[in-house]
Order: structure tokens, then C-alpha cells, then sequence
């Protein structure tokens, strides 16, 4: 009879804990980083403003909150530099990150941005959506 009220016990404590786990990780911030330099083209600018525009439209609570951030960064100015080795960058680069994890989308942004921001937005969201 004790051994079966301690392995209830046992079980509950650990199904306890693994929904604890999920709510932390679910609430983790996301931050959303546009690293680039001071000299940019036209399609550099747009990978900038259609992903911004894309996590202010598509996640407008998040958003306000600060649970979801963008962030343009330029790599030119001496005060990035701390951000750009936390983020392992060097270059110019299109950054989710959440707690441990870091994406990067920097290949569909340059490729998306000018012909085709609507796919830029949809893997911005299939990225993110996952993490929330």
C-alpha cells in the first residue's frame, strides 16, 4: 500500500514538473535581429522593413507586449559588437532567436524580401509560431 501511494505521488510530481517546464519555455521572449551594415542596397532595406512589418501585423499583442521584438542592428557602429558575438554573427544576418535556440533566415530573407515579401512573412511565421 505504500508503494503504491508513493509511486501516485512519484508520477503527479513528475507530470507536474514537465508542465512547469512547458510554461517556461513557452514564455520565453523572442527576439527577431536584422544585422547590417551602414551601406546598404535595396534589397537589404526591404529584408529590414518587411520583417519588421511582419512581426508588428502578425503577432500585434506579442509585439506590444515586448514578448516578440525587432531589432535592426547596424555591424558598423562599435556598440553592436557585444550583441553581434552574443548572437554569432559577423555579417549581415537575419536572427530568431528564443532561449537556446537561434535560426537563421538570412537566405529566405535576401531571397524573398523584393520579390516576394508574402513568402518572407510566411517563414517568419512558420519560424516563430512554434516557439511561442
Amino acid at each position: 500500500m505504500v508503494l503504491l501511494v508513493f509511486t501516485f505521488f512519484s508520477e503527479n510530481s513528475v507530470a507536474a514538473d514537465k508542465k512547469t517546464q512547458v510554461a517556461v519555455s513557452k514564455s520565453s521572449k523572442i527576439e527577431v535581429y536584422y544585422f547590417h551594415f551602414t551601406r546598404r542596397c535595396m534589397t537589404c532595406n526591404a529584408v529590414e522593413d518587411v520583417s519588421k512589418e511582419a512581426i508588428s501585423t502578425l503577432y500585434p499583442t506579442q509585439f506590444k507586449k515586448g514578448q516578440i521584438t525587432f531589432k535592426s542592428v547596424n555591424l558598423d557602429e562599435k556598440t553592436s559588437d557585444v550583441l553581434a558575438k552574443k548572437c554569432k554573427t559577423e555579417g549581415q544576418a537575419l536572427l530568431v532567436i528564443s532561449g537556446g535556440k537561434r535560426i537563421d533566415l538570412t537566405e529566405q530573407g535576401f531571397m524573398y524580401a523584393k520579390s516576394n515579401p508574402e513568402k518572407l512573412k510566411a517563414e517568419l511565421k512558420k519560424t516563430i509560431d512554434p516557439l511561442l
